[in-house]
């Protein structure tokens, strides 16, 4: 049940893709000198993006990837092979653009956006986009890891970044995160909606050791029993044992879903962000494309859940957007191929030849 108006007509506002501009696109691609199918992943992506856009042939103009930024209590429980503090010293990272996603980001020809959604440390930067809920989640071990109300807040800012986004040009949206303990709230949020356990959904995150991965699980498990979220109500399952970054990138999921936008889907975390967009709106699945599949142990069943199939496996479990950043150029090329491949009929090459002619 949801308590939140905005948050309702955002969701109410996610439609479905335009079957006419699919099947524009399908019959130009068919067109194109190339036995029909040829390009594999390439196509469905090409026609996924017509579908989108509400045209055959999209121009997705600028390309950005949002890294939400946020702390989390459960890090109490020793879960992390790293510190809580560099949660704060990544976000600087970020906005000095020494970070792998800035990196690939300018690889890519993309922009990093990199909002403070629940950082726990005071972070002053005009680079910075401030929309701090509160200073950090609360440990999901000893109570919920927040309100409803800042989870649904959490959301909503997500949304309106994906929402200015497309407003100031951009037609291709990533998912990031940064947060140290979130592969502990991602690994809970796929145990409760995925209906699996913690031992199936938790993997070794920051690359921790077999002992401290099994205290992980057992952290899942106890929040879980002691939170009792409903599986039936994603929100319900944010609030008490997900995180603010989680939640604000199931915002910026819904929110380019709303506004006919692509949004690619990086790893772990932004997984666990899209099974809850996927949940309060089934429909924005149609709007994502998952980049890559993840290291980490409960990523595919993650996919699986939402229904994704991912484009890379390059055996990567860092986060920032990192694999959705590398997914940028396939997509565009998805782009270029209806764009500038010759048909048969303007090329002067022979096309297949009809069924009966070769069964005569």
């Amino acid at each position: 049940m949801m308590s939140n108006n905005r948050l309702e007509q955002i969701i109410a506002g996610v439609a479905p893709l335009d079957k006419r501009s699919i099947e524009e696109a399908a019959r130009h691609l068919d067109q194109l000198t190339k036995p029909p199918g040829s390009l594999g992943r390439l196509e469905e992506v090409a026609k996924q993006l017509a579908g989108i856009r509400g045209e055959p042939i999209p121009d997705l103009g600028k390309k950005a990837v949002v890294v939400m930024a946020a702390d989390h209590g459960v890090c109490e429980e020793g879960v992390s092979a790293y510190p809580a503090e560099v949660t704060p010293q990544m976000v600087l990272n970020f906005l000095n653009g020494g970070a792998a996603v800035n990196v690939l980001s300018r690889h890519a020809g993309a922009d990093v956006l990199c909002v403070d959604i629940g950082v726990n440390a005071e972070l002053s930067d005009s680079r910075l986009r401030s929309h701090k809920i509160r200073m950090g989640t609360a440990n999901m071990a000893k109570g919920p890891a927040m309100t409803r109300e800042e989870a649904e807040e959490a959301v909503l800012v997500g949304a309106e970044i994906a929402a200015e986004l497309v407003r100031d040009g951009y037609g291709l949206i990533a998912t990031g995160d940064m947060g140290i303990g979130n592969t502990t709230a991602s690994s809970a949020i796929l145990t409760v909606l995925g209906g699996t356990d913690a031992a199936e959904a938790a993997g070794r995150g920051t690359g921790i050791d077999e002992e401290r991965l099994r205290h992980k699980q057992a952290v899942i498990r106890q929040a879980i029993e002691l939170n009792r979220p409903d599986a039936a109500d994603p929100m319900d399952v944010l609030s008490k044992v997900g995180g603010l970054e989680i939640a604000g990138l199931a915002g910026v999921i819904l929110g380019a879903a709303k506004h006919r936008c692509p949004v690619v889907i990086d790893g772990f975390i932004s997984s666990a962000a899209a099974l809850v967009a996927a949940r309060l709106a089934p429909l924005s699945v149609r709007y994502m494309i998952a980049s890559h599949l993840s290291q980490e142990q409960g990523h595919a069943r993650l996919l699986e859940e939402i229904g994704l199939i991912p484009m890379l496996v390059m055996d990567m479990r860092l986060g920032e957007g990192t694999g959705a950043v590398l997914a940028f150029p396939l997509i565009e090329a998805a782009v270029k191929i209806m764009k500038e491949m010759a048909t048969f009929a303007n090329a002067g090459v022979s096309g297949a030849l009809p069924a009966e002619q070769l069964q005569g």
